[in-house]
């Protein structure tokens, strides 16, 4: 899922790059909410088995401090190993997702539409996202 999102914005940011117009801008602004919406619930999801996994993770920790078996300390290890990919898979979709606000901010005012207020643009209060690597 990482790289899908990782090459739908490299996708973008090329177009977007390129110059192009775009004939059916409120078609490509409904378009890009939908993959954003898409997104943001692949994200929620992501977030709630992380923080099942990390709740887990620490619960047997502290089982361990109170009863140290090697069975408990390989299952520690075991829900460890898993935890740290989730981690970074999360923190992957939440920079994509938030890099997927920026483009359709920049969409919003390439084409000077008043609908989006000019306090959402991010670069008014200082605010970078960084890009995906």
């Amino acid at each position: 899922m990482g790289n899908k999102l990782k090459a739908y914005i490299k996708g973008l940011r090329s177009f977007l790059e390129s110059g192009q117009d775009i004939e059916d801008v409120e078609g490509f602004k409904r378009e890009l909410i939908r993959e954003i919406q898409f997104w943001q619930h692949e994200r929620f999801v992501h977030l709630i088995v992380t923080f099942l996994f990390a709740i887990v993770t620490v619960a047997v920790l502290l089982v361990i401090v109170f009863k140290a078996t090697i069975a408990l300390f390989v299952l520690f290890i075991m829900l460890l190993v898993l935890l740290v990919p989730y981690i970074k898979h999360y923190f992957v979709l939440e920079n994509g997702v938030q890099e997927l606000y920026v483009i359709y901010e920049e969409v919003c005012r390439r084409f000077m539409d008043k609908s989006v207020p000019i306090a959402s643009i991010p670069e008014q209060y200082g605010v970078k996202v960084g890009k995906i690597k």
